[in-house]
């Protein structure tokens, strides 16, 4: 027999408590989602002004397997030696063999420290006879930072390979003094210093002695005297003139400003001028031009930037700046494992701000991201030995993220704006180095927009 099915559900019965709480719940998540506001932070925000695009168009080139630089400039001997000679040193070299003095006037990342380490270490090897650590400086590099100081006394020491009678050494700020003046006391033929350094070893160092120099090396002049040097190079330069003997001289600049010609005049005799205005290419008949006399500086000059690198420029107000700064970190970073971002801020405070906060959540825990980004930091403030491991760390590494006050696929991002288009230049410097690829991004707040205009009067157009 067929038994009659169970009766409906009383009113106070399970399935009908059932029910209304699930209708209860329904209820509560749309109250819930009605109530979600979206922060004020992305509202009211100012109008964005239009900005006039300066741009001009390049020729794709092909690009050396490697060296990562445009083809047409290398000659790949064997397996895996690449020789680039670029404009600079081709023009550069022969000159400084010669004995002439001269400036450089180069973009920076051209290769300019080769182009004057090669003349400088192939006229000590021939000198006869070999000379020994105890002559001396018998050369003296100048540049304005320390992290520069260090590229270039490793230059020197790959060069000197076959050469190792002849003995580098750095002095720079940071490290302790008695320790350099140990290293001076055995001997260092190739001195390559930081302004102020120097001039604290000339007024305390009783070791130290520059009756032998022959040649003396000013590597980005610009640089040095923007960095407030002006009165430590006198001080170098009166005590290389009192005595020694006659010497060959070299200024290096990326801009040649009135201050750049003035210490030319100042150091340099009847100086033999090399202008590489173009790409930094093997073509001498369109890039290079060469003068016997520097000739005068004029304040709207036009500045060169690398060929490879891509400038962009982002307009954003400045509430949510540091979101925007994170979002282009992430999206940078999050899908390809090889960038490099170099973030340029205006204080050391500001780096440290910056580290603390991505660090904790852009790669901390909360991220959950494999593997988790890198963030370094390098400023002032730090420590020489703290500021040459963190350089070492990111120069080898793949990928990663240096925050900072001052070759590979770099994006060098200044997320506070240079006062000058003479600083913006050394700063986009930093990638797309002796040809390689590289690009730049400039943050600017809408009332900061008028820097367009103002690379673009020095000729720097390629700003999108």
């Amino acid at each position: 027999r067929l038994q009659a099915p169970p009766p409906e559900p009383t009113e106070g019965g399970a399935p009908q408590k059932r029910k209304k709480k699930k209708e209860k719940e329904e209820a509560g998540k749309e109250a819930g989602r009605s109530s979600i506001k979206t922060s004020s932070l992305f509202k009211h925000n100012p109008d964005i002004p239009e900005i006039h695009r300066y741009t001009w168009h390049q020729h794709e080139k092909d690009f050396c397997s490697v060296c990562d630089g445009p083809a047409q400039r290398c000659v790949c001997v064997c397996v895996c030696v690449c020789v680039c000679v670029f404009s600079v040193q081709k023009q550069t070299i022969p000159a400084l063999l010669s004995g002439r003095d001269a400036v450089v006037r180069s973009q920076t990342g051209s290769g300019k420290t080769l182009s004057y380490a090669v003349p400088l270490v192939q006229s000590l090897q021939s000198v006869q006879p070999k000379v020994s650590r105890s002559d001396g400086p018998l050369a003296v590099v100048l540049v304005p930072t320390r992290e520069l100081a260090l590229q270039t006394f490793h230059t020197f020491q790959k060069l000197l390979k076959p050469f190792t009678w002849i003995v580098p050494g750095v002095l720079m700020g940071g490290e302790k003094r008695k320790s350099e003046k140990a290293r001076l006391r055995k001997g260092i033929n190739i001195l390559v210093s930081t302004p102020g350094r120097l001039v604290d070893h000339i007024k305390h160092t009783l070791s130290i002695a520059f009756s032998a120099v022959r040649w003396l090396i000013l590597d980005e002049a610009d640089r040095t005297l923007d960095l407030g040097f002006e009165k430590d190079l006198t001080v170098i330069l009166n005590s290389l003139n009192t005595t020694g003997p006659s010497r060959q001289n070299v200024l290096l600049s990326a801009t040649l400003s009135h201050g750049v010609t003035r210490l030319a005049d100042v150091c340099l005799n009847a100086p033999v001028n090399i202008h590489v205005s173009g790409p930094a290419s093997s073509d001498l008949t369109t890039a290079t031009t060469v003068t016997s006399d520097p000739g005068p500086a004029s304040q709207s000059e036009s500045f060169a930037v690398p060929e490879a690198l891509k400038q962009f420029v982002v307009v954003v107000p400045s509430k949510i700046r540091l979101v925007c700064l994170a979002a282009f970190i992430l999206d940078k970073c999050q899908f390809s494992q090889n960038n490099k971002l170099i973030v340029f801020v205006s204080s050391c405070e500001v780096v440290e701000f910056l580290h603390s906060l991505f660090t904790s959540v852009l790669s901390g825990p909360s991220a959950n991201r494999r593997p988790p980004l890198s963030f370094l930091r390098l400023h002032g403030n730090m420590k020489q030995e703290e500021r040459s491991e963190v350089f070492q760390q990111f120069s080898v590494s793949a990928s990663g993220v240096l925050l900072c006050t001052v070759s590979v696929t770099v994006v060098f991002l200044q997320y506070t704006p240079p006062t000058a288009a003479a600083e913006y230049v050394h700063r986009v410097g930093r990638t797309a180095r002796i040809g390689g690829r590289g690009s730049s991004l400039l943050f600017l707040t809408p009332a900061e927009t008028a820097f367009i205009t103002e690379l673009a009067n020095h000729n720097i157009r390629s700003v999108h």
